[in-house]
């Protein structure tokens, strides 16, 4: 591919070279197998402009600050993400070089799948039962595959059990019996494709996997007691005879559960272990087959976590607060996990709610502190920053009725600091999320002046103070200078209400 700098010829040429193009990706599709879910290819200059488009769009898209153009114009990957209507997707992208002994690539390919041959091999459950199925989950412990179970799992079910932690902590498989991510006792296996950062896990419901085995384990006993009183010798053989397939079942599973997935019980019996065999060859047969589809895509199933931003062009000034509970880790010491949780929820959701009826802005938590900001502000009238401070004071004065709420789960009481900046903010758009996230040095020094701040109190920079010294209500005492490097260092404020 030559790079082209005139225009209007790119758009000939662009045009004269699409059937040749089509041709070359339904070659591709064919040399892969025939990937029938194949959704849009794309060629992107370097530049940023779109070359080619498999489907057509009007819209125009900036490629530079796209971050799989970026990464994919250093290297070759795949991930595997969820779109906003929650359809997953493959994504891989490559960059393209004029040459192969270039260095600099002159566009990068872009190739959009859709997952329905991944779901069609994890969704085909014979011989897993009423119960079983098979799913697989990535590093983060997330399933990004559908369950039986649970509707729209895909990316929010988090699956917290033995085999995962297995995988991510060593890379080793496991088999055993343990609770699921429904909390039910299962019989499973997984294999841990740590080179990709993803486990596969077949798993059967307990009760299940073992009740046949139950139900021949009691008629076995009733049998066997019969037998023993008339003919002693003859119980002894049969025994023998009823636990041999049993025996060659449950070799066959360690088998399997050891990773040799060519094992076949091939019991061609007609009783319950008959049945048990055949559902067993089948399903090691099905995970075989799994397995084997699974490591041909390895290069279209690597897994990152998607969060794709897209930063403004622009900044305004914005005055930007953080809430930050003192002291945290040594009140949550001795909680437990439960228990620190409901702490945190319990302060963060009350102090969201109180930001919000006052007209703030909730950004996110960072940690155990809340950032929340004021658009209104981004004018020169007081009565925003009015608002700003009648809101912060809100929140000091709320830690009454948090504290009651703490005491009611038998949790600690809560202090906690306020500290605001007036400044330049920039603003990123979070493509997974309704909430913009802010950044930029003004966010930055409104976190470090809270330690500035006593318990329950509330402290404003100089840039801030200079915009709210001439509101009456309120008194304001300069506590200390805060230095940001030896020539920059400005005021800090102790901002209190006037009393009546």
């Amino acid at each position: 591919m030559n790079q082209i700098t005139d225009q209007e010829l790119l758009a000939d040429t662009i045009s004269q070279k699409r059937i040749d193009f089509l041709i070359e990706v339904q070659a591709f599709e064919a040399s892969i197998g025939g990937l029938n879910d194949l959704e849009n290819v794309e060629v992107i200059g370097i530049d940023g402009h779109r070359l080619f488009a498999l489907i057509n769009t009007k819209n125009p898209k900036n490629f530079l600050i796209d971050p799989v153009f970026i990464k994919g114009s250093k290297e070759s990957f795949t991930q595997l993400v969820q779109d906003k209507n929650n359809k997953r997707k493959i994504i891989t992208a490559a960059p393209i070089y004029q040459t192969s002994k270039d260095k600099s690539p002159i566009g990068v390919a872009i190739v959009t799948a859709n997952t329905q041959l991944i779901d069609q091999i994890l969704l085909n459950r014979q011989g897993l039962g009423k119960t079983g199925e098979s799913y697989l989950v990535n590093q983060d412990e997330l399933i990004i595959s559908d369950s039986r179970f649970i509707k729209n799992a895909a990316f929010k079910q988090k699956v917290i059990t033995p085999p995962v932690a297995e995988c991510i902590t060593s890379g080793k498989n496991y088999r055993g019996t343990y609770p699921d991510y429904r909390g039910i006792s299962v019989v499973g296996a997984s294999s841990c494709i740590k080179e990709i950062g993803l486990t596969l896990l077949v798993e059967i419901d307990n009760d299940e996997v073992f009740a046949p085995v139950i139900d021949l384990r009691d008629k076995i006993i009733v049998m066997g007691t019969i037998i023993t009183i008339l003919v002693g010798v003859a119980a002894f053989f049969l025994s023998k005879l009823i636990s041999k397939p049993i025996i060659k079942l449950k070799n066959a599973a360690n088998q399997i559960a050891g990773g040799d997935f060519n094992v076949r019980t091939n019991i061609t019996s007609d009783d319950e272990i008959g049945q048990l065999s055949r559902s067993f060859d089948q399903m090691a047969e099905k995970i075989q087959d799994s397995l084997l589809k699974i490591k041909e895509r390895e290069d279209v199933i690597k897994q990152q976590k998607d969060i794709l931003l897209q930063f403004s062009q622009y900044s305004s000034n914005y005055c930007v607060c953080f809430v930050d509970i003192v002291g945290s880790t040594k009140l949550t010491s001795k909680l437990s996990d439960i228990e620190t949780s409901k702490f945190y929820s319990i302060f963060l959701n009350s102090a969201a709610n109180t930001i919000t009826q006052n007209n703030g802005v909730v950004v996110k938590n960072i940690g155990d502190a809340l950032l929340y900001y004021f658009p209104k502000t981004d004018s020169d009238e007081q009565g925003p920053f009015l608002e700003m401070l009648q809101c912060c004071m809100a929140l000091i004065n709320a830690r009454e009725m948090i504290n009651k709420s703490l005491s009611v789960e038998h949790l600690p009481e809560v202090s906690y600091r306020i500290s605001a900046m007036f400044g330049p903010v920039r603003v990123a758009i979070v493509a997974t999320s309704a909430i913009d996230d802010i950044f930029g040095s003004t966010v930055n020094t409104c976190s470090k002046i809270n330690s500035l701040a006593k318990p329950n109190t509330m402290v404003v920079g100089e840039s801030l103070y200079t915009k709210i010294k001439e509101i009456k209500t309120y008194d304001f005492e300069k506590i200390s200078d805060y230095s940001i490097d030896v020539e920059n260092k400005f005021g800090v404020y102790l901002v209190s209400k006037k009393s009546d």
